[in-house]
């Protein structure tokens, strides 16, 4: 038992020292990048967009960050003779993997449970203020029992967007109202129309009906039918989908509801259910991390080709992680089960790299 606690210490130094490393690395980066993109804005809020940017980016890095940890630790291990000495007291070499695996599964499971709703908030408040400063405005979309509600913005004041329901390309929407405000707050008109599509440029209505609302007249009077009608938007597909289709803004214990959500207003949540279950099996994937870091650098320094071994068990990380985006990018196309899509690369790295400890330990 007080080896195990030694080996998980170590491991969890290293981790720490490696993601406090990682940190000042991305944060870094991502602040040239912001100066890069926003030229004119002040220091201060190209460093508050890069504070906000980095928790997301150093959460795609755990994996990176869990396998140079095991690396670390284990040429540690390795170059004192300390992995030597517990083979030579009657322990099996898989004896010291098992702390390394368990912290990494506990790291794992309070990344997603409490690291992950940090990344959502920081992720959305980011996306916010980005599009503020390019834009003037934002764009948000809210999806509840009723419909929906998107807000454009933009330098001429804002436009508040209600469907009943909408395609699941989001590029149409029924049963729509559009009600436009001025720059003061004041509302300006108010338009129904049965289809709205998204076109190049703005909206094309169906059926329209407006009504002016400027103080002083009478809207009904002033009222006109359209058969057509054009409302110009900033907005494009990607963006009304990102608005409300940015997985890594929604807390993983918003997720559940959210999917619901987004069913019942007629657009496609298979995006979503895919990152759920890969954000479950996440814990799962550090662990294989863990295992594929041990089997090629769980071995005597005197053995040599010690730069060899760390470079195998980078690149076959670095093959898993592009084999779980793939699978990823595959079951959010529907080529393949979301279930499967999730959690078949981490189980079978986990077997694959049980099956290579295995083989170097007893041949």
């Amino acid at each position: 038992m007080i080896l195990h606690r030694y080996f998980a210490r170590r491991f969890a130094i290293a981790f720490c020292g490696l993601l406090i490393v990682f940190a000042l690395f991305v944060a870094l980066v991502d602040l040239i990048e912001q100066v890069r993109i926003f030229d004119g804005l002040a220091f201060g809020e190209v460093l508050s967009l890069t504070l906000l940017n980095t928790p997301l980016g150093l959460y795609q890095m755990l994996p990176l960050i869990v396998i140079l940890a095991t690396i670390a630790l284990y040429l540690g291990l390795a170059r004192s003779s300390e992995l030597v000495v517990t083979r030579a007291s009657g322990r099996s070499g898989l004896s010291a993997i098992v702390a390394p695996v368990v912290v990494a599964g506990l790291l794992g499971s309070l990344a997603v449970a409490m690291f992950n709703p940090i990344v959502a908030a920081t992720s959305q408040k980011y996306a916010n203020l980005r599009e503020f400063h390019e834009s003037g405005g934002t764009a948000t979309l809210s999806i509840g029992t009723n419909g929906l509600w998107l807000r454009q913005g933009s330098s001429d004041g804002q436009t508040v967007i209600h469907a009943r329901r909408a395609s699941a390309d989001a590029d149409e929407l029924f049963d729509v109202t559009f009600l436009a405000f001025a720059e003061s707050g004041s509302p300006t008109r108010r338009i129904i129309a049965e289809k709205a599509m998204l076109t190049h440029g703005g909206w094309e209505l169906t059926e329209a009906k407006a009504w002016p609302l400027v103080p002083g007249i009478n809207p009904e009077v002033n009222a006109a039918l359209h058969e057509t009608l054009f409302v110009p938007s900033t907005l494009t597909q990607e963006r009304i989908r990102d608005s409300f289709g940015k997985v890594t803004a929604i807390p993983i214990w918003d997720l559940p509801a959210f999917i619901t959500q987004l069913e019942e207003a007629g657009f496609s949540a298979r995006r979503h259910a895919v990152w759920l279950q890969m954000e479950l099996a996440r814990p799962l994937f550090l662990v294989a991390m863990v295992l594929v870091g041990a089997a090629f650098t769980m071995r005597p320094a005197r053995t040599g080709r010690t730069g060899i071994a760390v470079l195998s068990a980078v690149l076959l990380g670095f093959a898993l992680y592009y084999v779980r985006n793939f699978a990823q990018i595959l079951g959010e196309n529907g080529q393949i089960p979301v279930m499967l899509a999730a959690w078949a690369p981490p189980v079978a790295s986990v077997l694959l790299a049980l099956g290579v400890i295995l083989h170097m330990e007893d041949g």
